[in-house]
């Protein structure tokens, strides 16, 4: 199911910015602790990335065409 409204769009994009940065500030300090578990950063890595994708589909979603 798509969603179309652009203020429906603009609050999923705000909440996954929040995740976004709340997942980087945990990625940082799992990486700085001496016996880190490899694989919970490798995951949260990968979230990270799919919540980036995830922010880049929606912007490009609000973005108004053009018709050249």
């Amino acid at each position: 199911m798509q969603v179309q409204d652009p203020s429906e769009l603009n609050r999923m994009l705000a909440e996954l910015k929040v995740e976004h940065r709340q997942l980087d500030t945990a990625i940082e300090q799992l990486a700085e602790t001496i016996s880190r578990d490899e694989l919970q950063l490798t995951r949260m890595k990968k979230r990270k990335l799919q919540l980036k994708d995830a922010i880049s589909r929606i912007e490009s979603r609000l973005i108004p065409d053009l018709d050249a």
